[in-house]
């Protein structure tokens, strides 16, 4: 299977003041095949976020390129990267904030139709909103509708149909399901997944809830600090983790049962962690419950990537 995005050495910096420089995202280095589903985990803050918004050029890498099909996006020109955009999108976080209150739902669907020059008449531009609406499972009257008549699950679907409403062969989740009740969380997973398999689309899934992740992707990355520290099958990290961190975000996992749920041992973060601030001046990294210093993927097993020291 060919790899769709190829992303290397991509690295995402912010300058917080006071000579000081916080590495949201530092050095990832992963492919994307063409028609999985990569998850990607860690705990608020780690940079998934970033990531998955410099991968699609929102923001504008330090450093590293990301290749979709073949093609350094960071080398395009606006022109190109305008259209470039048609085939990766991105579905956000809050359905709530995601979507403007002063327009129809028609109106935010078919503003990316517009950008595009997708829809030769209104006649056309009307049938192909009807009919995103109707693929992410709602109805065609509630085009006219404005988000706040819509419950948190249904504001989610509308920012699903706006995504693919330009045909895109690559969508990043970024926390899709993180701001809907626990009973909504599922439908809108296998919601994706369906869509996934009619379409032919490729995902990068960001989460924090990880057995959400394992349901949905193919192959799961572990982030910490703005790296990478494990990568590998979907089945193969649940079952064998090998990075301390992998294990402690595993071992949070809840159990349906409350009496093993209250024996289980629970695996505590190692030192103090004060997050992934970094001086300019130093070059010496703030303290961290791992080493991550100059750390690479070591390949221990066909498809199975860790984080040195901790092959």
């Amino acid at each position: 299977m060919s790899n769709l995005i190829e992303v290397e050495g991509l690295k995402k910096y912010f300058n917080v003041g006071n000579n000081r420089t916080l590495k949201a995202v530092d050095n990832l280095n992963f492919n994307i095949r063409q028609g999985e589903t990569l998850g990607m985990v860690g705990e608020s803050g780690c940079g998934k976020s970033t990531a998955g918004r410099t991968i699609l050029r929102l923001y504008e890498p330090t450093a590293g390129s990301v290749r979709f099909n073949g093609t350094d996006i960071y080398k395009l020109s606006p022109g190109k990267m305008k259209a470039m955009r048609r085939d990766m999108q991105m579905i956000f976080q809050d359905p709530y904030a995601s979507l403007n209150p002063r327009f129809t739902v028609s109106d935010i669907i078919g503003e990316a139709l517009d950008i595009h020059n997708m829809a030769g008449s209104r006649a056309e531009r009307k049938k192909r909103i009807e009919e995103l609406l109707d693929l992410v499972g709602l109805n065609a009257d509630h085009a006219n509708r404005y988000p706040h008549e819509f419950s948190g699950g249904q504001r989610q679907r509308i920012g699903i149909a706006r995504a693919l409403a330009v045909n895109p062969k690559f969508i990043i989740c970024d926390e899709p399901i993180s701001a809907l009740d626990v009973s909504i969380q599922a439908q809108v997973v296998n919601l994706l997944k369906e869509l996934q398999d009619r379409l032919g689309l490729t995902y990068l899934f960001i989460a924090h809830d990880l057995s959400m992740v394992k349901h949905i992707s193919d192959r799961v990355a572990v982030m910490y600090l703005g790296k990478m520290v494990e990568l590998a099958e979907s089945e193969e990290l649940y079952s064998n983790p090998i990075h301390p961190y992998t294990k402690m975000l595993l071992s949070a996992i809840p159990v349906p049962d409350p009496e093993v749920e209250a024996n289980k041992k629970r695996i505590i973060m190692p030192g103090e962690n004060t997050g992934p601030i970094h001086s300019n001046s130093g070059d010496k990294p703030s303290k961290s419950a791992f080493n991550l210093e100059n750390s690479k993927l070591i390949e221990v097993s066909k498809g199975h990537w860790v984080a040195e020291p901790y092959v």
